[in-house]
């Protein structure tokens, strides 16, 4: 498996890592996968979990029957629980967050993909961004997964980042550049 030095240097990545390896050797890479997704949705949904996940002054035993709860409430599988809880015994449950995107990004590099952001003025139709699906998985020659967001400060046009590529069309950016321009 290859794994960027990047994901492999950070404390995220490594345990991302020893998951996703755990997670390909019992032919799980997907359930866990769905597992995080729905972790964090959670994480995102509620400030309770993470102050649970955050807090210090929670003890290591208090923070591992917390996210048991957790993982039962929502229904994760055993080695997602299990790896849940040995984060909780070494104190790691604040960097949870960066683990699922890490894990995340090692599982789409395993299957070819790529994770396009796309942020726009306006939001896209589903045509439109079947369409800039289609030119960026030519562009890029392996399968592209968009994430599409709206941010109203762009005036029009497209911010697509991949990876640590950026192409922007926005027009607050043409905008920028001619005034630069015309200060000569």
């Amino acid at each position: 498996m290859d794994i960027s030095a990047g994901i492999q240097a950070s404390l995220a990545g490594r345990y991302a890592s020893a998951l996703f390896e755990l997670a390909a050797e019992q032919g799980a890479v997907t359930a866990v996968e769905s597992d995080l997704e729905t972790l964090g949705a959670a994480l995102a949904e509620s400030a309770e979990l993470r102050e649970v996940t955050t807090n210090p002054e929670l003890s290591r035993k208090a923070q591992s029957e917390a996210i048991a709860a957790v993982a039962a409430l929502l229904g994760l599988g055993t080695l997602t629980g299990n790896f849940l809880g040995v984060l909780a015994a070494n104190r790691r449950l604040s960097a949870v967050g960066d683990m699922i995107r890490a894990f995340q990004t090692i599982a789409a590099a395993q299957r070819g993909e790529v994770t396009a952001e796309v942020a726009s003025a306006h939001p896209l139709t589903e045509e439109q961004l079947n369409a800039l699906k289609d030119k960026l998985t030519a562009r890029q020659g392996r399968t592209v997964k968009l994430k599409s967001s709206v941010d109203p400060d762009l005036l029009g046009g497209l911010v697509v980042t991949i990876g640590s590529q950026r192409i922007d069309g926005s027009i607050r950016t043409r905008l920028n550049s001619l005034a630069n321009a015309m200060k000569g």
